[in-house]
């Protein structure tokens, strides 16, 4: 049976198999890249400290392993937010702290990563019933039975997920005995720098910071806009309360600092025909989103990213960022996410097919040109025919020499659409 399946918004696949739709088409060379990914820093009870990458498939069925406590636990609340929206998570674990151990006569067990989770593994080893001189080493977590290895000596003994073994000779028989010691690490001062330095290396679609230290948001902002304005990576920031940001590549959630998770898996996942205005919260958090229709226009005004009650459901009022300061060249549409969403696919897709496809492959001549121009042209067609952008035209297009022999230039106009949001009717009565 083939790995790949499904339906599909654009021809991007992977995976061998049947990706069905009503419809399909023929594949352009260069194709949208895939969306989904969130980088997100946070301060975790166990597991291996820096970045770590984790598929929403990974997070729903090992979540364990990875984290240290079960899919539906509590402490994993806040990922399930995350997932709601994201397909891909890179978890940067800001904290280290003390592992867990136990020692029982020769025999000592370990936590394989530092943290309080630790202190929540017992050992037990008993005589194995059925050959002798052979003991059953068994780790628990909580109550439930991890790993189990039958061995002669501790030599013998192998790591499993949550414990290391070391020690000579025979292992002592032990009931369930607790590992101790294990604590989680503060958050220090610079552990948000090693973040965003690690950060720096992956690709993703959004980054998130829930906090309310404002000299780390401010830090955020900066990153994001060295990274979007002088290296041309293209991601957004959702933070809470920082409408000062003033920057189309900032959100700025202002209902609850716990939904910065919901909105940031959601903006990561929202392809680039979708605005998540009036999209239904579909999170776990109580969320007290009534407020005046004064207020919310003020904060619409502001650059807030809000929620609002409609009759007992929550939803997202407006899908807008930070950026407010409007100008003749840079207007109002470049605080609609999904406006951005299209000019930032624009700006990574284009980067990537000419770095794929052209860039030290193709002469830099009028046939060249006019394939890279052919494939710019394909690549808009897709856009187009998902509603990201209209009117597009060949005329949109041109692309000439530059002024080194190496040299191309692109110059086009593009028209992003946008989601219906206001109904303006005029009705006469005769």
């Amino acid at each position: 049976m083939a790995l790949g399946g499904g339906t599909f918004l654009v021809q991007n696949k992977v995976l061998p198999g049947a990706y069905i739709n009503f419809v399909s088409r023929p594949r352009a060379m260069g194709t949208l890249g895939e969306r989904g990914i969130v980088c997100m820093g946070m301060a975790l009870d166990w597991g291996e400290e820096g970045m770590i990458c984790v598929d929403v498939e990974e997070f729903q069925l090992g979540c364990r392993d990875v984290f240290g406590y079960g899919y539906s636990h509590e402490k994993m609340k806040d990922l399930r937010e995350l997932f709601l929206g994201a397909k891909t998570a890179l978890i940067y674990r800001l904290n280290g702290g003390q592992k867990a151990a136990l020692t029982r006569g020769s025999l000592t067990a370990t936590a394989k990563y530092s943290g309080e989770r630790g202190n929540d593994l017992r050992i037990t080893v008993a005589e194995n019933v059925d050959q002798e001189g052979l003991y059953d080493v068994m780790t628990y977590l909580d109550l439930e039975l991890v790993d189990s290895q039958t061995v002669a000596t501790i030599e013998e003994l192998e790591e499993n997920k949550f414990v290391v073994f070391s020690g000579t000779g025979q292992p002592e028989e032990t009931v369930g005995e607790p590992l101790a010691g294990g604590a989680s690490g503060e958050v220090d001062g610079s552990a948000y720098e090693g973040m965003l330095k690690a950060a720096e290396k992956e690709a993703f679609t959004v980054l998130a910071y829930e906090g309310s230290d404002e000299i780390t948001k401010k830090l955020f902002v900066n990153f994001t806009k060295r990274l979007r304005d002088e290296e041309g990576v293209k991601f957004v920031t959702v933070l809470y309360d920082y409408c000062k940001a003033d920057y189309e590549g900032v959100i700025s959630v202002g209902t609850a600092p716990e939904l910065v998770y919901w909105t940031a898996g959601m903006e990561a996942g929202a392809q680039v025909n979708e605005s998540l205005t009036n999209r239904k919260y579909d999170g776990e958090y109580a969320v007290d989103a009534k407020d005046s229709k004064r207020n919310f226009e003020e904060g619409i005004q502001s650059g807030k990213f809000l929620f609002y009650d409609d009759g007992g459901e929550i939803r997202v009022l407006r899908d807008i960022n930070t950026f407010t300061s409007f100008e003749s060249n840079k207007n109002s549409d470049f605080s609609s996410n999904r406006v951005v969403r299209v000019l930032d696919s624009i700006a990574n897709d284009v980067a990537r097919i000419f770095s794929d496809y052209y860039l030290g492959k193709r002469s830099n001549n009028a046939n060249g040109r006019n394939l890279l121009k052919a494939e710019i042209l394909a690549y808009h067609e897709q856009l187009q025919q998902i509603e990201a952008i209209e009117n597009f035209t060949a005329e949109d297009v041109t692309v000439t020499q530059g002024t080194e022999k190496q040299d191309v230039v692109v110059y086009e106009n593009v028209q992003p659409t946008d989601a219906m949001e206001k109904l303006y009717m005029r009705v006469e009565v005769v």
